[in-house]
């Protein structure tokens, strides 16, 4: 019998359980032998669960049990996670995580770790729940130069944006909505401020380009200033307002990394995807565009792919496929004013004619709201259009919004 100890028995953590317990015949064929967990830490009572015996509080059991082969956390935070996975390495223990604050801010270490001690650090979970997409990433994709990634990576926004577009909500509303159905936590900060998908993004992009990206400098930007005009806008134009999570490699082998609620056209793979699911477009040199769709988060799509991690860790060589994730190169990230533009904005106080002096080939919406203008701008960088909207408000104008137009990424050679 294998035994495995877990860390954390919340939503996850007790999702990992029961698959564990329904799925344990199937189980054994894949890991080639019963898999059990020995340890459950947690600090609250669960005593009164069929496998309330195996609760702990503590974690030096877990760490000093030569049974022990794998740790699963399932806690969320970069502490006391951090701590018990360098831990669980050092004593050679593979470890399996969800936890995408964690993976973002120590994942570089935390690898180069396990390779030193010839375990496992695992984290398919912590980006895009139940959707299976780091491990084909860095393993079915590696033939490829990646050239772009973008990302609806956050369900809870996903759904609040979908419920606007399709209900014409306004945002704090479609927020109620969220909280009261269980998809938005009471301080939805991270969520739909875009944090949550940051910390994806850079991981993805970590993966992707081989080197760690801090989450503190990526600039993001999240949902809240998102109006049912701006929606409508959306829509006469022919797209959707998604949080995108955007990771592009420029000519030069820079990086462009974003966060931001953007213009999906509608012939994109993205736009369609609605409600609380989550999707990753991978561009890569040779196969194009690929896309991973499936539930971003809830207990047993998340556990899955956390069990799934536990049987690689417990069946495969440590070191047989290294993950190609080195340090932070900081010269790697490139400015954002110099990435690649092009916004839907929303102006009141101009006419059209003098708004085309300013943004030159641009393209106006019809037909116009009351009191305001619409306009898709040319393609430019973020400096030049940034440039082009101050001299517009100096003149007069007062920019209402500016969406960013999600581009293609990248094409197959």
């Amino acid at each position: 019998m294998k035994k495995i100890a877990l860390l954390g028995h919340g939503v996850v953590g007790s999702g990992v359980m029961e698959i564990l317990e329904r799925n344990s015949a199937l189980l054994e064929r894949q890991a080639g032998e019963q898999v059990e967990a020995k340890y459950i830490l947690d600090r609250r009572d669960f005593s009164a669960l069929p496998y309330g015996d195996r609760f702990t509080t503590s974690f030096d059991a877990i760490r000093e049990d030569p049974e022990v082969a794998v740790v699963v956390e399932a806690l969320g935070g970069v502490e006391p996670a951090y701590g018990w996975a360098r831990a669980s390495l050092l004593a050679g223990k593979s470890f399996v995580t969800s936890n995408k604050e964690l993976v973002a801010a120590k994942g570089d270490e935390l690898l180069a770790l396990a390779a030193e001690k010839g375990v496992h650090f695992l984290f398919e979970a912590s980006v895009g729940g139940g959707i299976p997409v780091l491990q084909p990433l860095r393993e079915s994709l590696t033939a490829n130069h990646i050239t772009g990634i973008a990302g609806i990576l956050n369900g809870t926004t996903n759904f609040i944006l979908t419920r606007m577009f399709q209900e014409g909500m306004a945002f704090a509303d479609a927020l109620a909505l969220a909280q009261e159905l269980g998809y938005a936590e009471q301080d939805p900060t991270a969520d739909v401020g875009g944090f949550d998908a940051c910390r994806k993004i850079c991981i993805l992009a970590s993966i992707a380009f081989g080197s760690r990206f801090d989450p503190e400098k990526v600039p993001t930007r999240g949902i809240t200033a998102i109006s049912a005009r701006d929606v409508a806008c959306a829509a006469r134009w022919g797209g959707a307002i998604k949080l995108i999570g955007r990771a592009g490699r420029a000519p030069d082998g820079r990086v462009d990394l974003e966060v931001a609620p953007m213009l999906v056209p509608n012939d994109c793979l993205l736009a369609g995807v609605g409600g609380v699911y989550n999707a990753v477009q991978v561009t890569g040199d040779m196969v194009g565009n690929t896309l991973f769709y499936g539930p971003g988060a809830g207990k047993l799509p998340t556990a899955s792919a956390v069990v799934g991690d536990v049987v690689t860790a417990l069946t495969q060589p440590a070191n047989s496929r290294p993950v190609p994730w080195g340090p932070e190169k900081p010269e790697l990230l490139r400015p954002q004013e110099e990435s690649p533009a092009r916004a839907l904005l929303r102006v009141a106080g101009m006419d059209r004619q003098d708004l085309t002096a300013f943004f030159p080939d641009c393209q106006l919406l019809e037909p116009a709201e009351e009191g305001e203008e619409a306009l898709v701008t040319a393609p430019s960088t973020q400096g030049e259009l940034d440039a082009a909207q101050s001299a517009a408000e100096a003149a007069g104008a007062r920019v209402l919004s500016r969406i960013t137009v999600l581009e293609e990424m990248g094409a197959r050679a």
